[in-house]
């Protein structure tokens, strides 16, 4: 899709939820049209990560849901690379129909695995892993220099990992206000770290197309390895200057993106 296009799709989410009714230009309005048919036909699948929860989608939720386009967040156990591929594919097989689905973070590896369902016409990838048939994501960055923010995690006797306050401002979003990004860190989902290890069997980006929002200031899953990744899938590259919560800090983009996936077939 063209750079207008794209941004008339921005233009469109946005003024759905806050122009409360204002004229509409005609790149918009044609947008608008184009939007109300993709309305009627897809449902936006979105899948969190680690260090999260389904709220975290909640602008961006907002802004598709004034678009008209029907939205469900999958609530991840964040187990094991099945377990939440599980719980996403249920959500997916409860759709009427055609499904684009979307994934932050670890969510891009679960989408992986589970956009092998028939159902799903195309995916998003949002600052996400996206494994190669049978990867982990530990293989995916077992080669890297060890980040910064992995000094901190806190690990319970169980083996879950969580990001301290500090670490959450510092690294996973850095560019919310922080009395927000707070908020988050105390709402963040129990992580079984294991789960880093388990490989995907089934690469959906194989087999159904592909976009990528590219966080250029990512300092959770490094920018570098987000462009090798999604030029290995072939994606169409969506590149934001944000940190890793790209849907948080900026989900008009996000949402454009989506648009323009569910438009796409």
């Amino acid at each position: 899709m063209s750079s207008w296009k794209r941004r008339a799709l921005s233009a469109l989410v946005s003024s759905c939820l806050f122009a409360g009714g204002s004229a509409w230009s005609a790149s918009s309005a044609q947008a608008e049209s184009a939007t109300a048919t993709a309305a009627h036909a897809k449902t936006v699948v979105l899948v969190h990560g680690f260090f999260a929860d389904a709220g975290c989608w909640s602008a961006v939720i907002r802004l598709l849901q004034s678009a008209g386009v029907h939205v469900v967040a999958v609530e991840n156990p964040l187990v094991s690379l099945d377990g939440d591929a599980e719980a996403t594919r249920r959500v997916v097989d409860a759709q009427a129909g055609p499904v684009v689905l979307v994934g932050h973070s670890w969510g891009g590896a679960v989408i992986t695995q589970a956009g092998a369902d028939p159902k799903v016409s195309s995916l998003v990838y949002v600052a996400a892993f996206a494994p190669d048939q049978g990867m982990s994501v530990n293989d995916l960055i077992g080669n890297l220099p060890p980040a910064p923010w992995l000094g901190a995690l806190a690990q319970d006797d169980a083996g879950n990992l969580s990001l301290t306050e500090a670490g959450y401002l510092k690294y996973f979003a850095p560019d919310v206000p922080a009395r927000e990004a707070r908020v988050l860190s105390a709402e963040q989902g129990a992580t079984f770290g294991g789960a880093l290890g388990n490989p995907v069997s089934l690469v959906a980006w194989r087999m159904k197309p592909s976009w990528y929002v590219l966080a250029e200031n990512d300092q959770m899953i490094a920018p570098e390895l987000q462009r090798s990744m999604s030029a290995r899938m072939n994606a169409h590259v969506v590149p934001v200057r944000s940190s890793h919560v790209v849907m948080i800090s900026h989900p008009e983009v996000v949402a454009a993106v989506i648009l323009e996936a569910a438009l796409s077939r």
